[in-house]
């Protein structure tokens, strides 16, 4: 059952392998989630196989029931679907967690011209929307398995609130969130997928991770 005081988070691309998987992760900690798809009635569907009262909806309408928006669409559809959002997330935090990936040399860092995933997002969605970039280098299949992924997740955005807000919610589907600074700085983290995706290949595992060492005594920055 959710739990009433805490946000409601919608996950446009919900129907995905990471955005199912972070739905599976947050409703089972009692958030109430909404997934996204441009097919209202896919949504519906993956939502009732994920259980936990999921819901579903189409993006506009997910977007509009949710204080929190992850956007978990490939890169392709990125600019489309901001776009198709924006009237409806103002003032809301959008979390990007689009990463810019060029089949087929999905091994091989390509950022986008704009710099990041993240920063187009924020020019295109405009200073009324707190975006916030996050949940690139966490394992789809892990989140999947049930649990906390054992992974640290590197959270990036312009305004502090934000950002804190979305370093709780990662703490709560992997070990822990870490402030990483400013949007600017996503282009480090979307980056790295490439590398983790060419490690998952040349030593056969999945969903290698990340984890950020030094830490162990320090405290969340105000």
């Amino acid at each position: 059952m959710s739990d009433t005081s805490k946000p409601t988070i919608a996950i446009i691309g919900g129907t995905g392998d990471l955005g199912s998987g972070l739905a599976k992760g947050w409703s089972a900690a009692g958030y109430k989630v909404v997934i996204g798809s441009r097919s209202r009635d896919k949504a519906v569907t993956a939502a009732r196989a994920l259980g936990d009262g999921v819901m579903g909806d189409d993006n506009v309408g997910a977007a509009r029931a949710a204080d929190i928006v992850v956007i978990a669409v490939p890169f392709a559809s990125h600019e489309e679907t901001i776009k198709e959002l924006r009237p409806v997330v103002q003032g809301k935090i959008v979390v990007d967690a689009a990463v810019p990936l060029a089949p087929p040399k999905v091994s091989t860092v390509q950022l986008p011209s704009g710099g990041s995933a993240a920063q187009i997002a924020q020019r295109l969605l405009g200073e009324g929307v707190r975006v916030v970039s996050a949940f690139h280098n966490v394992g789809a299949s892990k989140l999947h398995a049930g649990g906390r992924v054992e992974c640290d997740v590197l959270v990036f955005s312009d305004d502090k609130d934000a950002r804190n807000a979305v370093i709780e919610l990662a703490g709560v589907v992997a070990t822990r969130g870490i402030g990483g600074g400013a949007l600017a700085n996503s282009a480090a983290a979307e980056a790295l997928t490439s590398v983790l995706i060419w490690i998952n290949r040349q030593y056969k595992v999945a969903g290698a991770g990340i984890a950020i060492t030094g830490l162990e005594s320090a405290t969340q920055p105000a």
